[in-house]
């Protein structure tokens, strides 16, 4: 156990060093793939979603209101546990396919882009069966697995919803995910849309863990990890199954219940009619 502490510190301490800021004579040929204008927030496309798109996709978060209630839950939590542990990247996930993890986390992005004073970065990393451009209903051409691979720029794959909230989509899935995952270069090309951006918190919505191997790779270079089940059909032995093996590669912020059809009525504070 010793050991395995020692080798996560080891990799945390790496991923800290690599996001580093580099001045620009250090920084290779092949990145002003990534690089833009100081200006970059502004610079990316404006994106907005309308109330019957909310409605038909479950994009609670939007407006805020009762219907926001539990992801707001879930932003006070989470942005409390990071900023008390000096955390800034999250990855959200789930044991298995149609747990709801992307509808969880663009609403959790959207719940902390009402935060106006925080600037939010979320990043499909889905690479195998992405949905987040689905969601939203922007089609683009280029992908985010393109921009790990310096073949596009940051802004050709990504939009801007409000001042506050940049999300990076795919519009087709990646040939080989799990290796581009695993790569020196997608870490560093993270690092600069990073360094470019200076989002307070990053979200990447990551694929289901025991779907591939793509995460195994990756989820040592962020710092916590949501994990989302879905009530009645992942198991308590998947939950236990992955949990034990996100806690190996960072730290688990926790497991959230989703998809549940009957609501605990002994919880709440009376706020039915609250809008």
């Amino acid at each position: 156990m010793e050991k395995l502490e020692a080798a996560l510190a080891k990799a945390r301490e790496a991923r800290r060093q690599s996001q580093t800021s580099l001045p620009p004579s250090m920084l290779p040929p092949s990145a002003s793939a990534v690089s833009f204008a100081p200006t970059a927030w502004a610079a990316l496309p404006e994106l907005t979603i309308s109330a019957d798109l909310a409605r038909q996709n479950r994009i609670a978060a939007v407006t805020g209101g009762k219907v926001a209630t539990p992801y707001d839950m879930l932003r006070s939590r989470t942005i409390r546990l990071m900023k008390d542990a000096g955390w800034k990247r999250l990855a959200i996930t789930s044991p298995n396919a149609s747990c709801g993890k992307t509808t969880l986390a663009l609403n959790l992005a959207l719940s902390l882009a009402r935060q106006k004073e925080l600037k939010i970065l979320l990043i499909d990393l889905d690479l195998r069966r992405p949905n987040l451009n689905r969601m939203i209903a922007h089609s683009t051409q280029a992908s985010i697995h393109q921009v790990l691979m310096r073949e596009v720029p940051f802004d050709q794959a990504a939009v801007r919803v409000g001042d506050n909230l940049a999300i990076g989509l795919n519009g087709s899935p990646a040939k080989y995910p799990a290796e581009l995952l695993h790569s020196a270069q997608a870490r560093e090309v993270l690092a600069e849309i990073e360094t470019q951006l200076k989002p307070d918190l990053v979200i990447f919505d990551m694929s289901p863990m025991l779907a591939s191997d793509d995460n195994v790779g990756f989820l040592d270079h962020v710092d916590c990890a949501l994990l989302v089940a879905a009530s009645e059909s992942t198991t308590l032995q998947n939950i236990d199954v992955c949990e034990k093996e996100l806690a190996q590669l960072t730290n688990v912020l926790g497991v959230v219940l989703n998809k549940c059809r009957y609501a605990d009525q002994t919880a709440g504070y009376g706020y039915e009619d609250y809008e």
